[in-house]
């Protein structure tokens, strides 16, 4: 299924899942610890304990539907004292996907007046 990139919302739950569990088990979390409906439309994430192996599920119309990652080498996450249960979107899920977790960034730049180079102070 294709799905526009700025208009899909990401749940991540944010404890380890048993990756035994079926689109059932999913929904069952989803609907009992995240207090979501399952058939909103919304992307639904689970990792397991040694953050190697996701589950995504996601209702498309005509039934549930489960992605599932198992990566060879590395972790999605480093560490679960981090992670919170969260909303986020496309694009968080893609980085999540490919092991790169977001952190908060500060900008480089700042709004404020600063002096160039001769000691003027720039507008």
């Amino acid at each position: 299924m294709f799905f526009p990139e700025g208009q899909i919302r990401v749940h991540v739950y944010g404890r380890p899942v048993d990756m035994r569990k079926s689109c059932d088990g999913l929904y069952a979390l989803t609907r009992q610890e995240l207090g979501q409906d399952p058939l909103n439309g919304r992307l639904f994430v689970f990792i397991n304990r040694r953050a190697t192996q996701m589950k995504v599920l996601y209702w498309d119309r005509t039934g549930f539907c489960v992605w599932a990652k198992r990566l060879e080498q590395g972790r999605f996450l480093s560490d679960w004292r981090r992670v919170t249960t969260r909303e986020t979107d496309w694009t968080g899920l893609k980085l999540l996907l490919e092991g790169i977790e977001a952190k908060v960034v500060r900008k480089r730049y700042r709004n404020a007046r600063r002096s160039d180079a001769h000691g003027i102070m720039a507008a």
